[in-house]
């Protein structure tokens, strides 16, 4: 695909050069327009390419049915973008870390089998590949890669005989399967294409020639070739074979060996709901946590919608959006933890709508969760206007802050704040402690006016003669990895609060002489009397973009 867009640009460029010697202006127009056209299916069809190859090569082997039918009935790039990250998410056996095992193995995988198995085929087109990918490598292999004569085992009739090359794979054991599973992969047309046989005679080149290769029974004038296919265990062969040699227990390995593995945490699905509304509404959600005791952490759940992709009706004078929020967090046993049902409504005057369009509509709910457990978290969207349902899945994984080394929390930029007013956090939105804090999840800022930092440290020590902490606070913004904007505190200037084991602190850093671009905030907050360092991090841009015209439901 590559290739031909360059092909294509080439071709253009020399066609370009030669017409403006022989076309009028408006010739020249009208290729352009056909020339952005012809560019326009280029991308379209590489979207797409992109896409089927996900579906069906990389995960074709590992995707469930139902999954499938959802990612097939997806109408929008976003949407499979979306579903491609859960999709991933649900099988990442641990989502405290910051990458995903499954996701890295699975590639691993199809890297080795493309590279091993190939054989006219690519890789992961064939048997051996299918039940790698879906299984991982055997715990023994026994390879014959050329057949030739072979003694066969009791359980396969005894006897000698030839084979074609084949291998046996041994699994100790595979959920969903069984302890103990043997595969046979056979190559009959000694291509190197090894397809996995049903019964143990497949790998017998003599076969179907004659009298050739008997088995004992055979050889003894007890039973005959045409009869190996219907092994009876109670009949009185003099040979031995396992009851799992059976052709029902055969089939059912041979059957389910190349189905799709069961999720590890089967709760972590899409809700059914799915199948009709993924991704119509589209928003995003942003977890952010603080230690509230050695047991439990503070989780507040923050969601933003796009005011372009909200519905307003006029209303006395304003343009207002109605927005159903419903929330459940469940454990991993999926007991109910909590759950919420609220609206948010966003009432914008008319004279402010244009610029309103352009900014979000945000909710938060805050919830306290046991510290070391893991969540999950499903999040529906309606829009009350036109009846457009939004679903969002994620885990949720409340970090582990200890009580010795020095930690923070999690870091929130803002470009709204007020600290130091007596809101209480059960009654208001946006509120932490004494802080009201509206976070902004896009993380996109205007440069007319300070963005807000907002995070906790804890385990600091305390200076005893004065019993307050001594920290240092270096707050530093970088442009392509070069520092554009450095802050160094020595006096806890930006320290809103602090009691036993707990610092607040709230930042208002001048962005105003940035130009627009895109950025890394990192702050440094080192304890001087412990000597201890922690670092908070994350990337921001700044954006020549309209007011916002913003009023939010419950804002204080």
């Amino acid at each position: 695909m590559k290739n031909r867009r360059h092909i294509f640009l080439f071709h253009t460029a020399v066609f370009l050069l030669l017409g403006a010697f022989s076309f009028g202006p408006s010739s020249l127009v009208a290729f352009a327009s056909q020339e952005n056209e012809d560019m326009d299916r280029v991308r379209q069809e590489e979207s797409e390419n992109y896409y089927e190859k996900w579906l069906k090569e990389d995960v074709i082997w590992v995707i469930t049915g139902d999954e499938k039918s959802v990612f097939e009935g997806l109408t929008t790039d976003e949407e499979r973008e979306m579903f491609i990250e859960q999709f991933w998410l649900r099988r990442d056996p641990d989502p405290r870390t910051s990458n995903n095992e499954f996701k890295e193995e699975h590639y691993r995988r199809i890297a080795y089998v493309n590279e091993r198995y190939g054989s006219g085929l690519p890789g992961w087109r064939t048997d051996r590949g299918k039940t790698y990918i879906i299984h991982g490598p055997p715990d023994e292999i026994d390879p014959h890669p050329t057949g030739g004569p072979y003694d066969r085992m009791p359980w396969e009739g005894g006897g000698q005989t030839v084979t074609f090359p084949f291998e046996v794979w041994r699994y100790r054991h595979l959920e969903g399967i069984g302890s103990d599973i043997m595969l046979e992969f056979v190559d009959r047309s000694y291509t190197g294409e090894y397809k996995l046989a049903l019964e143990p005679e497949e790998k017998d080149a003599l076969l179907y020639v004659g009298e050739l290769g008997p088995t004992d029974a055979e050889r003894w004038g007890m039973a005959s070739k045409s009869q190996r296919r219907f092994f009876d265990p109670s009949s009185d062969y003099p040979e031995y074979r396992r009851l799992r040699d059976g052709p029902f227990d055969r089939f059912m390995v041979w059957n389910r060996i190349h189905h799709p593995p069961a999720l590890k945490y089967p709760e972590l699905r899409e809700v059914v709901e799915v199948n009709l509304s993924f991704g119509r509404l589209p928003f995003e959600v942003q977890v952010d946590y603080f230690r509230l005791s050695e047991d439990q952490t503070l989780a507040a759940i923050s969601m933003e919608a796009q005011n372009k992709d909200l519905s307003f009706v006029e209303e006395g004078g304003f343009q207002v959006a109605r927005v159903a929020v419903y929330g459940i967090v469940t454990g991993m046993t999926r007991e109910i933890v909590t759950e919420f049902d609220d609206d948010m409504e966003n009432r914008v005057p008319i004279s402010n709508f244009d610029s309103a369009l352009a900014s979000h509509s945000l909710y938060q709910k805050i919830i306290t969760l046991e510290s070391k457990k893991r969540y999950k978290l499903t999040f529906v969207t309606k829009d009350l206007n036109t009846n457009k349902v939004g679903v969002l899945t994620e885990a949720i994984l409340p970090p582990i802050f200890g009580d010795e080394k020095l930690a923070s929390s999690s870091l929130m930029l803002s470009d709204s704040y007020e600290a130091g007013t007596n809101w209480t956090m059960s009654e208001q939105m946006f509120v932490i402690g004494d802080v009201w804090i509206h976070p902004n999840l896009g993380k996109v800022f205007k440069n007319d006016k300070a963005m807000g930092a907002f995070f906790h440290v804890y385990n600091m020590a305390l200076d005893q003669t004065r019993l307050e902490p001594s920290l240092q606070a270096k707050y530093e913004i970088l442009s392509a990895g070069k520092t554009v904007l450095k802050l160094v505190e020595h006096n806890n200037e930006s320290l809103h609060f602090f009691s036993e084991g707990r610092t607040v602190f709230v930042k208002s850093l001048p962005i105003q002489r940035l130009g627009p671009g895109k950025y890394q905030i990192r702050i440094e907050v080192r304890d001087q009397i412990k000597n201890e360092v922690t670092t908070l991090e994350d990337h921001f841009e700044i954006a020549d973009i309209p007011g916002t015209g913003l009023q939010v439901a419950n804002r204080p």
